[in-house]
């Protein structure tokens, strides 16, 4: 029988299972999510005169979970309409709909005996062929489906989702010794293709992989820091980013996930591990005291940090371990840190601390890492069959920049193991082993393609055909042509790539010559051109700091040859002989969008934030963001059906004034930056590739650059109603004099000047007006006080 999965159920509606339900609501899969029957009334219940028979009464578990999703920050879902896919019940009355689920979900508390009477209930109601699965943490996979029958066991295994589920990377899909291989197979492509995960296969041990690796890398700093005499503020400083960690690095971090959660994923391998592994799983006693006290972080208000709003504003303190009060936070700098932050990337900051032996930053580091390469090591085969599993496991689940046999090799495997031996450390029997045979590091790179060390001899590593990786092609095949901003690359089959390499990813001279440059070149040699990067974010916009730069120098002829320069390469991705496809991805904000909105498509990853957010800087798109974005909008509107002008240009006049950014590619429809045209990428992995076939599939199917179009605008009524909107605001204190002075700018440009409504204008016009009104507001000293706002402290000023 094939396999598909076109209907989901989730059992379970707490954070995770709702969670769950949300990701799969989010990718189009309608899903039910059951709950146990409430035992008593609410007052609100009771008050309505219902009774423990009612169904929203015994429905209220998931129905309240649903709900609680549209108030979670970070948002579950990318749409309100998410929620129409999921549907409501209970684990009493509606088992008999499991019978319609592909895949069944369990998300019960963390209790094998309640587990295993769940699924002998699923296996009383599903359909067979369904794939069943347990999102446990840690509780044994086989163990749960021992009772079950022969179709229930080859269907079911262990999928474990990270929290929260649309945003992090990872599941760990964990088989029994009874899962049938295509099934599994099946779930790992499904995983990767319509989850958008990053898929890694555990063995059914304590924790798996992430939590396992995770939890001891936690403890042993913790147990460093109280050892070496470090506050919590200092290693934190110094175990984020710098060690290319997330920017929560460890106490952050337990505070965002919980302590009470932290306790009980690490009490789950103390109990079932021996020796010197155990002591280390054994929760110090200052955090069992928190514990004991509510100060379990984020959630609770408190825990290694808290904030304190004060006269001056809001300040962070940090706790003492051993007093259990908050101080003032510290930072640690010392040589190695000054040392670390001069140096250009992860591995060479890396190498600049590990080597500053007497350092007590350098000491902090190598302190923690070492355990934890030596540990990873020691539970090869135990807990995954290679180094790959472990490193990506390590990356897609906490956020770890490079995994710890990826950290091995940046910091030189035959030095730091020298190192280990001085310092009486027993190093793994395998490793020893791979350094005899004369190996060196645990990756190596090879006419672009990935080998890592697997039981003595080196193994091609594999990645999903859907996955461009713009370094390796740089590294075999060059580049075309490239400049401080941007690079050109052949991305194969006739499909040129222009990467994005500024500072940010901003936009400035050097990125507008590429762009022409690629435009050319594509025109001339190959079928299109993808417009993306591999960054943190796809654009951030225009270069601020250069604009205001100029700007206090009264460099306006300079500014001007800018702004011009950006409006001709908009249009010239708009009116290229070939597609030109935009891949943008995360922060895609101001310049970043009016680079994407001309593109013949685009092309968007799940998590897209894309908005003209000039305003907030005091300005307008001045690169025909706003001409681009109203013109997407009339394009929405189906052909012969009666439109009112005025409603589209006030809709797009309040999203430019308002600033509004898509919290997702879903609600970038919503907002009119996407349309019929465009498509969103299930995987962010797979965005670059999909943008690829797009531009093939268009150029086989003949592309024809498009006409040049004409604007019709609402004229001199449009423009004063626009104005009286902006008027309003300010009576009612929501804008300033300077908010009402950019908003009249606005109205004049989406207007078209004052002229009669349904007067049909050339784009250039429209641009003429764009640039004027952004020159004029950049001269404003108020702009110029909110953009260098901006620039100091990344966020608006009010004036």
């Amino acid at each position: 029988m094939k396999q598909s999965i076109r209907r989901a159920a989730v059992l379970g509606s707490g954070v995770m299972g709702s969670g769950i339900a949300a990701h799969l609501a989010n990718l189009g899969i309608p899903t039910i999510m059951l709950d146990i029957v409430p035992r008593e009334l609410t007052k609100k219940e009771m008050e309505k005169g219902l009774s423990l028979e009612d169904p929203a009464v015994r429905n209220r578990m998931a129905a309240e979970s649903k709900q609680a999703l549209l108030k979670q920050k970070p948002s579950p879902i990318t749409s309100k309409k998410t929620l129409d896919l999921i549907e409501v019940g209970n684990m009493n009355d509606d088992m008999d709909k499991l019978a319609e689920a592909d895949w069944i979900i369990e998300v019960v508390v963390e209790n094998l005996e309640v587990k295993k009477k769940v699924f002998s209930k699923v296996d009383e109601y599903r359909k067979e062929g369904s794939i069943v699965s347990s999102n446990t943490s840690g509780i044994s996979v086989e163990a749960m489906a021992e009772e079950r029958s022969e179709d229930f066991r080859k269907h079911f295994m262990g999928t474990h989702f990270f929290n929260p589920p649309r945003y992090l990377k990872l599941l760990e899909i964990i088989p029994t010794k009874d899962t049938d291989k295509e099934v599994l197979q099946f779930m790992k492509k499904f995983a990767e293709n319509v989850l958008g995960k990053g898929v890694v296969e555990a063995k059914d041990t304590p924790n798996f992989i992430a939590n396992r690796i995770g939890t001891y890398g936690l403890l042993v700093t913790v147990r460093e820091m109280l050892k070496g005499g470090y506050r919590v503020g200092e290693v934190d400083s110094v175990t984020g980013p710098m060690i290319g960690r997330p920017k929560s690095a460890t106490f952050r971090t337990l505070d965002v996930v919980g302590l009470d959660t932290f306790i009980h994923v690490a009490k789950n391998v103390y109990d079932q591990v021996e020796g010197p592994e155990k002591e280390v799983f054994d929760v110090p006693e200052f955090m069992t005291k928190m514990h004991e006290k509510g100060w379990l972080g984020a959630k609770s208000g408190q825990g290694f940090f808290l904030k304190k709003k004060e006269k001056s504003g809001s300040t962070i303190y940090e706790l003492n371990p051993e007093t259990l009060e908050y101080e003032e936070r510290q930072k640690l700098k010392t040589a190695a840190t000054e040392m670390a932050k001069q140096e250009k990337g992860t591995t060479n900051k890396l190498k600049a601390l590990v080597s500053s032996k007497g350092d007590r930053a350098g000491d902090l580091v190598w302190s923690i890492l070492k355990p934890v390469l030596l540990y990873s090591a020691e539970l090869l085969g135990e807990i995954a069959d290679d180094i790959v599993s472990i490193d990506e496991a390590m990356k897609w689940g906490f956020g770890w920049e490079i995994g710890p046999f990826e950290t091995w090799d940046a910091i030189g495997v035959e030095k730091s193991i020298k190192r280990m031996q001085e310092e009486d450390e027993r190093i793994p029997p395998w490793v020893m082993k791979f350094l005899e045979d004369g190996n060196t590091s645990f990756y190596r790179k090879e006419d672009g393609k990935v080998f890592y060390y697997d039981q003595g001899e080196y193994k091609k590593q594999k990645f999903n055909k859907k996955e461009i990786n713009l370094q390796l092609i740089k590294e075999t095949k060059g580049v075309i042509k490239k400049n401080t901003g941007a690079s050109l690359i052949d991305l194969g089959d006739g499909v040129l790539g222009l990467e994005f390499h500024s500072q940010s990813n901003a936009i400035g001279l050097d990125i507008i010559q590429m762009m022409n440059y690629a435009i050319e070149e594509t025109d001339r040699n190959y079928e299109g051109l993808v417009i993306g990067n591999q960054g943190k974010n796809f654009c951030v916009g225009a270069n601020l700091g250069m604009m205001l730069m100029e700007a206090q120098d009264d460099n306006f002829f300079e500014l001007e040859m800018v702004v011009r320069q950006f409006q001709n390469m908009a249009m010239s991705i708009k009116y290229a002989n070939k597609p030109v496809i935009a891949a943008p991805f995360n922060m895609t904000l101001g310049g970043g969008a009016e680079v994407s909105l001309p593109a013949a498509a685009i092309q968007a990853a799940p998590e897209t934030y894309m908005g003209l957010v000039e305003f907030g800087v005091g300005l307008i798109p001045g690169g025909g963001g706003t001409k681009e974005l109203y013109l997407k909008e009339l394009r929405n509107i189906p052909d012969g059906v009666d439109f009112d002008l005025s409603k589209v240009a006030n809709d797009v006049f309040e999203k430019v004034a308002t600033a509004k950014v898509s919290t997702s590619a879903e609600e970038a429809i919503e907002n009119g930056f996407l349309n019929y045209n465009d498509a969103i990428s299930k995987n962010a992995d797979h965005l670059l590739h999909d943008a690829k076939e797009k531009v093939l599939s268009l150029a086989k199917a003949g592309y024809q650059a498009p006409k040049r179009e004409k604007v019709p605008v609402v004229g001199d009524s449009g423009y004063a109603a626009m104005l009286l909107g902006a008027k309003n605001l300010q009576l009612s204190g929501y804008a300033s004099d300077h908010d009402v002075k950019i908003a009249e700018k606005l109205a004049f440009v989406l207007s078209g000047g004052r002229i009669k409504e349904g007067t049909l204008l050339d784009e250039q016009v429209m641009l003429d007006l764009e640039r004027e009104a952004f020159l004029s507001l950049i001269g404003e000293p108020l702009t110029q006080a909110r953009m260098q706002y901006m620039l100091l402290k990344g966020k608006p000023l009010r004036n």
